[in-house]
């Protein structure tokens, strides 16, 4: 299950003349089309989203709507992102910076949100501005980004393209090991296309309608994920066929 060589060696999206290549040149176009019909198509449901979450968020606690936060974006440039806020206010004062199953600092309404994913909406904003794509590695908080990078080797690598909303890693990785969305994320830098976009926003679609998101169990801890992928720290990803599953292993 490791990533073939080729895929940590040099740039993954430069070619041989040392300019970017024109794989993921159709993101912008792809990402801003979407974007448009779905508004279009579906603009009474954005409506609803748009004014009924925030009335829902408010109502629960009187806190704020929003929750912002400082992700890191492509080629290493952090931007902001905004959230529906899904836990208490000051929450991370409260406990660790990750949350767990029935964890008590969600909210009722947040709870809902994390199930279908639709506390990520105002990060749609963030693809409007072009730092963030539908579909890409998952933008990591910058202190995780950092820790990451020292961890694993090559790492730094899944900032070539644009984080996304949506992505491999997102919809397959059944846990929440760094190691395992690594390899998804690396996976999915060679084989981007329109065809592969649209199939994970689809599926995306799906795991929301059905509230199938945030099946996580809490975030593995750096030092426990040091321990248990030793190859990551001498430098050795190994050489392993795709890990793409088949659409049979699709977790929902």
């Amino acid at each position: 299950m490791a990533i073939p060589d080729h895929h940590c060696d040099g740039d993954l999206m430069t070619n041989n003349n040392g300019g970017r290549n024109a794989k993921d040149a159709y993101k912008g176009w792809f990402d801003l089309s979407v974007l448009f019909l779905a508004h279009i198509l579906l603009l009474p449901l954005w409506i609803i989203l748009w004014t009924g979450i925030p009335v829902l968020i408010w109502l629960g606690d009187r806190g704020p709507i929003f929750y912002r936060q400082q992700r890191m974006g492509k080629d290493g440039k952090p931007f902001g992102v905004i959230k529906f806020r899904t836990m208490i206010v000051d929450a991370e004062n409260q406990g660790p910076p990750w949350t767990t199953d029935d964890d008590p600092r969600v909210t009722r309404i947040g709870r809902i949100l994390r199930r279908t994913a639709l506390d990520e909406l105002p990060e749609v904003i963030s693809i409007w501005q072009g730092n963030m794509s539908l579909v890409g590695p998952r933008a990591l908080d910058l202190d995780e980004q950092h820790s990451l990078e020292q961890l694993m080797p090559g790492f730094e690598k899944r900032l070539e393209i644009r984080p996304g909303l949506t992505g491999l890693a997102q919809i397959y990785d059944k846990g929440d090991d760094p190691f395992e969305k690594f390899r998804y994320d690396m996976e999915y830098l060679q084989k981007l296309s329109p065809f592969l976009d649209s199939k994970l926003i689809l599926l995306s679609v799906w795991n929301s309608v059905i509230a199938r998101w945030d099946h996580r169990s809490g975030k593995i801890k750096l030092d426990d994920l040091k321990a248990g992928h030793p190859d990551l720290v001498n430098g050795q990803l190994g050489s392993a066929e795709s890990i793409i599953p088949d659409e049979g292993n699709v977790h929902r």
